[in-house]
């Protein structure tokens, strides 16, 4: 692709660590917006069992075509040898010839390597190798995809910060918010029956419960203000469920989908952001701070960096760690003018879309297409399609 060619359609093979049908997160919001002018194919993880290797292909939202690998384990060489021509078996089927890579996971390298991208983008969403369960090689595997990555995007400042000096082209990209959808909030009807019997003050989470939640701080505030409720949406992962705070006023809700977040989320008098301060917490940037914003909650956070900067610099967010401290923090917020405080928020947020993201990285990808074809001009051979796996939805 050369100058003139700019804006010409191409597709995006995106390779994820995260199941689109779990929490509906980043990938989801950029990628569901690629879509709107490309081919959109987001490869999953393996899902491991006894059959003989074979994709599984589904529509979901906006089009985007979401691909599973289900294979069995045969060993690390004979998997990666096993995935890399399931791959080629995608892009000859789906007849893929112009498109871009973009990486969530490094470890996707040891079955995509071999492709020729117009361009690589790695949206380095978290350090994922101070996440419980990291694979000892990921350190590696991230070191060579910073040396193909023709551009790269972090997840936040501070991880931006932290990978700056690794990559000549990196920008930040913290979390941003689909407004429209959660400013339901500030005006819904009703809310939900598993919700609406809880009574007195609701103090609210949402998201994924792991081993980024300071759960005795849970523990302590429900003991402290056992007037207070506090309400816990979202999976329970990598964490048994017998270490989860356990009290009267403590409830624990489950997962709930993306479109019912704004009906329980309006009838919380305040919204947390309850994380411990780890190594696994350093480098966040939660989603969830815009979007209890702009749900018109008062919100209190622990001291995560990207969450100091710029929400609680700027007074939208109050930090507190300490149990009492937090309950305080809690106090303050919920006793603030709700007014100024929702005029405040809208501002900050009218610039911060997920919409607006995607445009400029939209525009980062062409460049670096640009600047790809003119280092390196790239010759399409066509892959012969292999005889399909399976019928029915797979490929």
């Amino acid at each position: 692709m050369n100058q003139a060619e700019r804006g010409k359609k191409f597709d995006l093979i995106c390779l994820s660590h995260l199941r689109w049908d779990f929490v509906y997160q980043r990938p989801q919001h950029l990628m569901t917006r690629f879509a709107a002018t490309g081919r959109v194919f987001y490869v999953e993880e393996p899902v491991w069992g006894d059959s003989a290797p074979y994709l599984e292909i589904c529509e979901r939202q906006a089009g985007v075509r979401v691909v599973i690998p289900h294979m069995p384990r045969t060993g690390n060489a004979a998997e990666a040898n096993a995935l890399r021509k399931l791959m080629d078996r995608l892009i000859a089927e789906q007849g893929i010839t112009a498109y871009c890579l973009w990486y969530y996971t490094p470890m996707a390298l040891n079955w995509t390597a071999h492709l020729k991208p117009l361009s690589t983008i790695y949206d380095c969403m978290d350090e994922l190798s101070a996440f419980q369960g990291a694979a000892p090689e990921l350190h590696e595997r991230e070191a060579t995809l910073l040396k193909s990555a023709d551009v790269v995007f972090t997840g936040g400042y501070s991880l931006f910060e932290m990978k700056r000096s690794l990559h000549s082209n990196i920008y930040p990209f913290p979390s941003s918010i689909d407004l429209t959808h959660f400013a339901q909030a500030r005006y819904q009807d009703g809310e939900p029956d598993d919700q609406s019997a809880i009574p007195g003050k609701r103090i609210g989470y949402c998201g994924v419960i792991d081993e980024r939640m300071d759960l005795d701080l849970i523990r302590e505030i429900a003991n402290i203000r056992r007037d207070w409720n506090i309400v816990m949406i979202g999976p329970v992962v990598k964490i048994d469920e017998s270490r989860l705070p356990r009290a009267e006023n403590i409830h624990y809700l489950g997962m709930k989908k993306y479109d019912e977040l704004p009906a329980y989320i309006s009838g919380w008098d305040a919204a947390i952001l309850p994380f411990a301060r780890n190594e696994s917490t350093r480098f966040i940037s939660p989603t969830k701070t815009p979007e209890y914003l702009a749900a018109g909650r008062p919100v209190v956070s622990t001291s995560i960096a990207d969450v100091i900067r710029p929400y609680g610099d700027m007074g939208l967010v109050h930090i507190a760690d300490e149990p009492q401290e937090f309950i305080e923090a809690l106090e303050k917020a919920m006793a603030e003018d709700h007014g100024k405080r929702i005029r405040h928020v809208d501002a900050f947020l009218s610039q911060n879309s997920w919409s607006r993201t995607w445009r400029r990285m939209a525009e980062l990808i062409e460049d670096s297409i640009v600047a790809c074809a003119r280092l390196r001009p790239r010759v399409v051979t066509p892959v012969k399609p292999a005889a399909s796996a399976a019928a029915g939805g797979a490929a």
